[in-house]
């Protein structure tokens, strides 16, 4: 048999982080989204000015505008309802149930990931706090509807006595930023023909967070080059593949075949000539 069809050594899997730091790391990669923000509260009126420059520089740069994404949500209760049960719902345990998979099944792409979304999450809390931004829907400017409020689920209370987040902290969106990670952080840990489909998880969280008007399009853009510059920083382990010249060669990042193991593929590979 031909050396190229024979299966090649399973790749040594890395040691995994300890599971007690890694729940404390990310729970408190969560409280830090959570509750970090709100250093940005009592800004109200410099919010709503930043809004109104970034809803003009919108128009100036002829962005389309994001009431053209609102009124296909507005076509029917249900659709909306589902547009809010998605911003509500899906943004945390969508990056949790992801972290948790990389962590059981690729823990080298864990340690990444992680890594990668905490510096993500504290770039965005430092913009958050020298440019709070009041959302769409608090901007009248903008005739959108605060989707959340007329339909529900809402996942915020008034401004005024919301004390869990910090409503002024559109730009930017981590709902997108995230969304994004999980994306290519899946399609960089699987080898699946279908794994570019998690592109669609960004891009509907993209429609969703417009169409209710928690967000602007400008809100997307800069947590995606933000994005690009913490994986620009932050490279992601590469598989390599295994060849019979020589030993010790790297399957991972870091991680050598056995001597034994390339043996056998270099015996195998003379007995197929």
């Amino acid at each position: 048999m031909n050396a190229r069809t024979e299966p090649g050594p399973e790749p040594v899997t890395p040691a995994r982080p300890p599971i007690a730091r890694e729940l404390l790391l990310v729970a408190g990669l969560f409280l830090v989204y959570k509750f970090g923000r709100q250093l940005t509260t009592g800004h109200t009126a410099e919010a709503f000015r930043n809004a109104h420059d970034v809803w003009h520089a919108e128009r100036w740069l002829r962005l389309p505008g994001e009431g053209a994404v609102q009124s296909l949500l507005l076509h029917g209760d249900t659709l909306t309802e589902a547009a809010n049960t998605y911003y509500a719902a899906v943004h945390f345990p969508a990056t949790l149930a992801f972290l948790v998979w990389l962590y059981l099944r690729r823990p080298a792409h864990y340690v990444w990931a992680r890594r990668v979304l905490a510096a993500l999450t504290a770039a965005a809390l430092v913009l958050h706090l020298a440019f709070p931004l009041a959302p769409p829907r608090m901007l009248a400017a903008t005739g959108l509807v605060d989707t959340a409020r007329v339909y529900g689920p809402s996942v915020y209370g008034p401004p005024h006595s919301d004390h869990l987040s910090n409503q002024f902290a559109a730009m930017p969106s981590l709902h997108f930023g995230w969304a994004l990670m999980v994306a290519i952080g899946l399609i960089v840990a699987t080898r699946s023909r279908w794994r570019w489909l998690w592109l669609l998880h960004p891009l509907l969280t993209l429609l969703v967070i417009v169409g209710t008007a928690n967000h602007y399009w400008l809100d997307a853009l800069v947590a995606g080059a933000l994005l690009g510059i913490v994986l620009a920083v932050v490279r992601a382990p590469r598989r390599r593949a295994v060849t019979t010249a020589g030993r010790g060669r790297v399957v991972a990042r870091g991680v050598p075949v056995p001597a034994a193991a390339d043996e056998r593929v270099f015996t195998r590979a003379g007995a197929g000539r």
